[in-house]
Protein backbone atom coordinates (compact mmCIF):
# COMPACT_ATOMS: atom_id res chain seq x y z
CA UNK A 1 0.00 0.00 0.00
CA UNK A 2 1.36 3.37 -1.00
CA UNK A 3 1.53 5.89 1.81
CA UNK A 4 2.75 9.46 2.05
CA UNK A 5 2.55 10.76 5.61
CA UNK A 6 3.28 14.40 6.32
CA UNK A 7 4.29 15.70 9.72
CA UNK A 8 5.79 18.77 11.34
CA UNK A 9 2.97 21.26 10.93
CA UNK A 10 1.71 23.47 13.70
CA UNK A 11 1.27 27.01 14.93
CA UNK A 12 4.18 29.39 14.47
CA UNK A 13 4.60 33.15 14.84
CA UNK A 14 5.38 35.35 11.84
CA UNK A 15 9.08 35.20 11.09
CA UNK A 16 9.39 31.74 12.55
CA UNK A 17 10.44 28.44 11.01
CA UNK A 18 9.10 24.94 10.64
CA UNK A 19 10.37 21.80 8.98
CA UNK A 20 7.86 19.50 7.36
CA UNK A 21 8.60 15.85 6.68
CA UNK A 22 6.89 13.41 4.36
CA UNK A 23 7.58 9.73 4.91
CA UNK A 24 6.95 7.53 1.89
CA UNK A 25 6.31 3.81 1.68
CA UNK A 26 4.89 1.28 -0.74
CA UNK A 27 6.81 2.43 -3.81
CA UNK A 28 10.41 2.94 -4.89
CA UNK A 29 10.80 6.44 -3.51
CA UNK A 30 14.28 7.03 -4.89
CA UNK A 31 13.05 6.75 -8.48
CA UNK A 32 10.52 9.56 -8.35
CA UNK A 33 10.48 13.32 -8.14
CA UNK A 34 8.51 14.77 -5.26
CA UNK A 35 6.60 17.99 -4.81
CA UNK A 36 5.04 20.00 -2.03
CA UNK A 37 1.67 21.59 -2.68
CA UNK A 38 -0.38 23.74 -0.33
CA UNK A 39 -3.96 24.86 0.04
CA UNK A 40 -4.79 27.98 1.99
CA UNK A 41 -8.19 28.27 3.65
CA UNK A 42 -10.85 28.88 1.04
CA UNK A 43 -8.37 28.78 -1.85
CA UNK A 44 -7.21 26.34 -4.48
CA UNK A 45 -4.10 24.20 -4.60
CA UNK A 46 -0.80 26.03 -5.00
CA UNK A 47 2.37 24.25 -6.08
CA UNK A 48 5.23 25.09 -3.70
CA UNK A 49 8.32 23.11 -4.61
CA UNK A 50 9.75 20.23 -6.60
CA UNK A 51 12.79 18.04 -6.16
CA UNK A 52 14.07 15.51 -8.65
CA UNK A 53 14.56 11.85 -7.81
CA UNK A 54 18.21 12.20 -6.87
CA UNK A 55 17.82 15.43 -4.98
CA UNK A 56 20.19 17.36 -7.21
CA UNK A 57 17.63 19.73 -8.71
CA UNK A 58 14.97 21.82 -7.00
CA UNK A 59 12.41 24.40 -8.08
CA UNK A 60 10.23 26.77 -6.08
CA UNK A 61 7.19 28.94 -6.51
CA UNK A 62 8.06 32.63 -6.57
CA UNK A 63 6.02 33.11 -3.40
CA UNK A 64 8.40 30.93 -1.36
CA UNK A 65 11.70 31.27 -3.22
CA UNK A 66 14.52 32.21 -0.87
CA UNK A 67 12.53 31.22 2.22
CA UNK A 68 11.71 27.53 1.68
CA UNK A 69 14.10 24.68 0.92
CA UNK A 70 13.18 21.16 -0.09
CA UNK A 71 15.47 18.17 0.32
CA UNK A 72 15.22 14.42 0.48
CA UNK A 73 16.83 11.39 2.08
CA UNK A 74 16.41 8.47 -0.28
CA UNK A 75 17.83 6.03 2.28
CA UNK A 76 15.01 6.91 4.64
CA UNK A 77 12.37 7.62 1.93
CA UNK A 78 11.64 11.05 3.36
CA UNK A 79 11.23 14.41 1.66
CA UNK A 80 11.54 17.62 3.68
CA UNK A 81 10.37 21.19 3.41
CA UNK A 82 12.30 23.67 5.52
CA UNK A 83 10.26 26.83 5.86
CA UNK A 84 11.86 30.01 7.16
CA UNK A 85 10.61 33.58 7.56
CA UNK A 86 7.05 32.33 7.66
CA UNK A 87 4.27 34.82 7.05
CA UNK A 88 0.52 34.68 7.67
CA UNK A 89 -0.05 34.10 3.95
CA UNK A 90 1.85 30.81 4.29
CA UNK A 91 -0.99 29.45 6.40
CA UNK A 92 -2.25 26.35 4.61
CA UNK A 93 -2.51 22.61 4.59
CA UNK A 94 0.72 21.32 3.07
CA UNK A 95 0.69 18.13 1.02
CA UNK A 96 3.50 16.07 -0.36
CA UNK A 97 2.96 14.58 -3.77
CA UNK A 98 4.64 12.20 -6.18
CA UNK A 99 3.47 14.01 -9.29
CA UNK A 100 4.22 11.40 -11.92
CA UNK A 101 2.52 8.68 -9.88
CA UNK A 102 -0.42 10.68 -8.63
CA UNK A 103 0.29 9.83 -5.01
CA UNK A 104 -0.78 12.31 -2.34
CA UNK A 105 -0.49 12.51 1.41
CA UNK A 106 -3.30 13.67 3.68
CA UNK A 107 -1.55 16.90 4.54
CA UNK A 108 -0.32 18.76 7.59
CA UNK A 109 -1.66 22.12 8.73
CA UNK A 110 0.66 25.09 9.10
CA UNK A 111 -0.75 28.15 10.82
CA UNK A 112 1.27 31.35 10.96
CA UNK A 113 -0.21 33.78 13.44
CA UNK A 114 0.75 35.96 16.34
Amino acid sequence: EVQLVESGGGLVQPGGSLRLSCAASGFTFSKYAMSWVRQAPGKGLEWVSHINSGGSSTNYADSVKGRFTTSRDNRKSIVYLQMNSLQPEDTAVYYCNAPTKGYWGKGTLVTVSS
